[in-house]
């Protein structure tokens, strides 16, 4: 900060540390409101070549509610979310919900590796040239993608902590009920 401001601010009775401490605070709720965003609009459509050695389409899940799970083998809160998203997977699947896992990298052995560590029984598409992922605006691993079973986003969460499985579930919940 530079310091004809700061004194200005000084001078009014703000001390420095509680100009950082409201700048901080700012700054955290900017991100968090940034995480999880709603979007409305057709989810763009798309057909990638899947773990299974298939084809798999979002057209073929029209009619589910469909999640999209954009993550990378190297990064660290995609490898902690996934067996989450996994229990949520086998958890609601039956209910008119699939999972879709989206790996965005550019060759896909390093995922591969990954997921013979950490299995999971939802798909796994690659997007090798990110051509999806740029379809979807998706700025950093991991980002989800909610859409409901009329094809339209409805939730853009980006990136993973502790906790933000519960937002998922209550989307997934309300979206499966409509």
């Amino acid at each position: 900060m530079n310091n004809r401001i700061s004194g200005r601010i000084a001078t009014k009775g703000f001390t420095r540390a509680t100009v950082a401490a409201v700048a901080t605070a700012a700054l955290l709720i900017a991100v968090s409101a940034s995480n999880a965003a709603s979007s409305s609009g057709p989810a763009p459509q798309f057909t990638l070549d899947s773990r299974a050695g298939s084809k798999i389409s979002l057209a073929q899940y029209k009619g589910q509610v469909v999640m999209l799970n954009f993550w990378a083998s190297w990064c660290g809160p995609c490898r902690q979310e996934m067996p989450l998203l996994e229990n949520i997977y086998k958890k609601y699947n039956k209910m008119g919900f699939t999972m879709i896992g989206v790996n965005v990298e550019p060759d896909s052995k390093a995922a591969e590796g990954f997921l013979k560590q950490t299995p999971v029984s939802f798909p796994v598409i690659y997007d090798k040239d990110s051509t999806v992922s740029k379809a979807y605006d998706v700025s950093g691993m991991p980002s989800t993608v909610i859409i409901d079973r009329k094809g339209n986003i409805r939730v853009l969460h980006r990136g993973y902590k502790p906790g933000d499985e519960n937002e998922y579930l209550d989307s997934i919940r309300s979206l499966v009920r409509e």
